[in-house]
């Protein structure tokens, strides 16, 4: 998100702000503070837009939900709102939204943001952490619910999708152990984390007033499902799917790249050629060739299911008698002649 300019009352220097990915003109304002400088997202609930009217008739609001309160935003115009909520999308999910509407510059100006907020992260995490949390030597089958995510943003996690489980398995802070955290409703989100340590032989323990050894890690979770009567279920977030075919393509005129989607309407397929129609003339000839008719085995006595086939193909075809006749004649006359 936009990195705000250094309080000139407390003299804070500009190095001590996060890096800035986008610069622009957004108010906030919050519940109990007049105006707000700087927000930490790691906090992050849900962002909605505000159909209220401002002032400035141009004007978008939106409603910036966190844990500790909701935060009122105003940006100068809709295109404005669109973006800033492209950026913070991008840095809390770690991925360029998709249902907004946005040009493809923007586009792929959040691309940048994503895989600067990922290296900025990458670096928190190991100038913290003796050894990275994902280079964990775990032994056996990782469960599903596991998430390579730090305390606060396990929390976040589980109160954004509540629907998903309220439990989650995570890389401890240490870098050499796991946590377990797990949320319950009670007056509000009520916040538990169990530490799991993983024994030389293997195996694993959740370390508790009274220790649970638990052969595997998927024996962890099924031990906290039993233990609690079914209250906790694992976390199994469903990763979105697009739901269209899309491509990006360029204007020849002016060069500009277009996002679109491909159709959805069935696949075109080329009209099927006839059959090939053979000639009765040929098949006949060619019966006729096959055919033994000077064979003694040829012949059926008269009634059989083949005979009237055999008597098609033995009797004579009417250009063949025409051409005996006119020799017939031809013979006649030249007899009468020699006479």
């Amino acid at each position: 998100m936009a990195a705000a300019p250094a309080n000139p009352r407390t003299g804070s220097p500009r190095a001590q702000l996060p890096p800035c990915y986008y610069e622009g003109y957004l108010e906030k304002r919050g519940a109990k503070e007049k105006y707000v400088e700087k927000l930490d997202l790691s906090g992050f609930v849900s962002l909605i837009d505000d159909p209220s009217r401002d002032r400035n008739l141009e004007a978008a609001r939106l409603n910036l939900r966190m844990k500790d309160g909701e935060i009122k935003l105003t940006a100068p115009n809709l295109e404005a709102r669109e973006l800033w909520k492209g950026v913070l999308y991008s840095v809390v999910d770690l991925a360029v939204p998709t249902t907004l509407t946005l040009l493809p510059g923007q586009l792929h100006m959040l691309k940048e943001v994503v895989e600067k907020e990922k290296m900025r992260r990458q670096a928190r995490v190991s100038s913290r952490a003796p050894s990275s949390p994902l280079s964990l030597p775990l032994v056996g089958e990782i469960p599903a619910c596991f998430r390579p995510v730090s305390r606060t943003e396990a929390e976040v996690l589980l109160e954004r999708h509540p629907d998903c489980g309220n439990m989650l398995l995570r890389p401890g802070r240490d870098g050499s152990s796991l946590a377990v955290t797990t949320r319950q409703d009670l007056n509000g989100s009520v916040f538990r984390h169990y530490r799991v340590t993983q024994k030389q032989q293997g195996s694993y323990i959740i370390d508790v007033e009274n220790p649970i050894p638990c052969p595997t890690l998927h024996d962890v979770i099924t031990a906290l499902v039993e233990k609690t009567a079914g209250t906790l279920q694992p976390f199994l977030l469903e990763e979105p799917y697009e739901e269209n075919i899309t491509f990006v393509s360029s204007n020849d005129e002016n060069g500009e790249r277009t996002l679109h989607c491909a159709p959805t309407g069935p696949l075109s397929r080329a009209p099927s050629l006839p059959p090939k129609q053979v000639g009765t003339d040929r098949w006949s000839l060619r019966s006729q060739t096959r055919s033994p008719s000077s064979s003694p085995r040829s012949f059926s006595p008269p009634g059989s299911p083949s005979n009237s086939m055999r008597r098609l193909v033995l009797s004579p075809s009417p250009l063949s008698q025409s051409l005996t006749d006119e020799l017939k004649q031809k013979l006649e006359k030249r007899r009468t002649n020699q006479e």
